[in-house]
């Protein structure tokens, strides 16, 4: 899952595709955390030309605005490292607004303030893709909206079906396709699991499954049963990591061991790592990493 975690990935080895050349993840994601702003111009264009190089040909950012943080905004180190990311030949998929309160909201909420609180936070997303659109002077080729989809905060149709609303509402109302993700719990039954991504992709959203394997949350057979599920519409997230910390505690993680045992779950889905700072090539963010959680300034 993708709760404030430094996490591992590294680059997966060329796997066949249904078309007809061979291919990997395509796709990476950018957790910015606010320790990132201690990388120099000259090392993000190093790191962004090497994911181009490793075939990696779009980013999505986690966020662009976690709490009041905003990297700094139109001026900041986020922006004009995003720059030279798009200028090395990478597409930005543009994450939006995270509550850094977001999990425990939903745990607490009740019913009726469950709907007030998506329409609130998916509304301060729609704002801050207003302000990168009138301010940052970036292409971009989607968006990304960083409130994680589990099965542990929407295991009821009711609350599954309300967020789906929720989300074609903003997409209605952005300028490129919009992005999520989601991860299995084990809350609900896995073709329940496959059916809500599905009924996510029927309505134009781009759905990311994360894999599980990082978080072990889940037994291996338990967990495949899952990345069964998932329809071909939808990617998958390769989580390559191995969560270190217990159950409560802030999240740790370290690089995979074995980067061989990074698997396509199957032969039909686009595929992203998670995420860049554990890329052999984004070794510096992982030196220079804080908790952006724990950090109080951009």
């Amino acid at each position: 899952m993708f709760r404030f975690m430094p996490v591992a990935a590294f680059f997966l080895a060329a796997v066949l595709l249904p078309v007809c050349q061979a291919s990997a993840a395509q796709y990476m994601f950018f957790q910015p955390s606010v320790s990132d702003k201690k990388i120099t111009p000259e090392k993000w264009r190093d790191i962004w030309r090497d994911s181009k190089d490793n075939g990696i040909n779009s980013v999505i950012v986690q966020w662009t605005r976690y709490g009041d943080i905003d990297f700094g905004g139109k001026d900041g180190w986020l922006v004009n490292a995003l720059r030279d990311a798009n200028a090395a030949g990478l597409d930005l998929v543009m994450g939006l607004y995270m509550d850094p309160a977001y999990y425990r909201r939903l745990s607490e909420i009740d019913a009726a303030a469950y709907d007030a609180y998506l329409q609130y936070a998916l509304g301060q997303s729609l704002k801050q893709a207003e302000v990168i659109n009138a301010r940052w002077n970036l292409p971009i080729a989607g968006w990304y909206v960083p409130l994680e989809l589990d099965d542990w905060n929407y295991s009821q149709a009711s609350q599954r079906t309300r967020a789906k609303d929720l989300l074609v509402g903003l997409s209605d109302r952005l300028d490129a396709p919009v992005h999520v993700s989601t991860y299995a719990g084990g809350k609900v039954a896995s073709q329940v699991y496959g059916d809500w991504i599905d009924a996510l992709s029927e309505k134009g959203l781009h759905v990311w499954a994360q894999d599980g394997a990082g978080t072990g949350t889940l037994p291996d057979l338990v967990r495949q049963s899952y990345l069964d599920a998932i329809p071909c519409s939808a990617g998958v997230v390769l989580e390559a990591f191995t969560q270190t910390s217990g159950a409560g505690d802030d999240f740790k993680a370290v690089p995979v061991d074995d980067f061989a045992a990074l698997k396509r779950p199957n032969q039909c889905h686009e595929l992203a790592f998670f995420e860049l700072r554990y890329l052999p090539w984004g070794r510096d963010l992982l030196s220079k990493h804080l908790n952006v959680s724990q950090a109080p300034t951009s």
